[in-house]
């Protein structure tokens, strides 16, 4: 299973790569897919996601599927 976790900075998605890697799970840095809004466009793309970790550098995790994105979190931000 892959997912794609989007940050509101840049500086987010690098620290959370490199302390999801340094936690033994793989990582990418990537561009922000067009059918997913970021403030950024910086992501993550790792084999696991990381539900019991969320940040607030977080704007939300995603599922990747066959039939598209399946939001999994999302920064409430009201």
């Amino acid at each position: 299973m892959n997912y794609i976790v989007t940050f509101f900075s840049h500086f987010g998605a690098i620290r959370f790569k490199k302390e999801w890697e340094k936690a033994g799970h793989p990582a990418i840095l990537m561009p922000v897919p067009r059918n997913l809004s970021s403030s950024c466009g910086t992501c993550v793309r790792c084999s696991v996601p990381p539900l019991n970790t969320p940040s607030d550098e977080m704007e939300q995790i995603v599922k990747i599927t066959a039939e598209g994105y399946q939001t999994l979190y999302r920064a409430d931000n009201s």
